[in-house]
């Protein structure tokens, strides 16, 4: 209904089929920062299609192959899974990922 009304913008990034998982709204300056299956995204609010960031942050290979062997689905489960967006100061992102059962965290500077 909302497509048909033209009451929304559908984001074309969840075409690849990706899993999103967590938000951060930075309203100060119109971002939203999604997490998601192997990606974090940085959207603009006004148009989420436009000039879209996307950082690729897949779990080790070798990390992905161990959670196989362990039984886990590789598709819906042996990923980076992006679960904590988190403001550190006014430059930086804490985020944090699952990491196909091997969690690992970092710093995304937003400049």
């Amino acid at each position: 209904d909302l497509l048909l009304s033209n009451s929304c913008i559908p984001f074309l990034g969840s075409a690849e089929g990706l899993d999103f998982h967590t938000l951060l709204l930075d309203e100060e300056r119109g971002r939203l920062l999604v997490g998601a299956k192997d990606h974090i995204f940085l959207l603009n609010l006004v148009d989420v299609n436009k000039n879209v960031k996307k950082i690729y942050w897949p779990a080790a290979k070798e990390k992905v192959e161990l959670c196989k062997l362990a039984g886990k689905d590789a598709h819906t489960e042996c990923a980076n899974f992006i679960r904590v967006l988190q403001p550190y100061n006014r430059t930086h992102v804490y985020v944090c990922g699952t990491g196909a059962f091997h969690p690992l965290c970092g710093y995304i500077e937003l400049g």
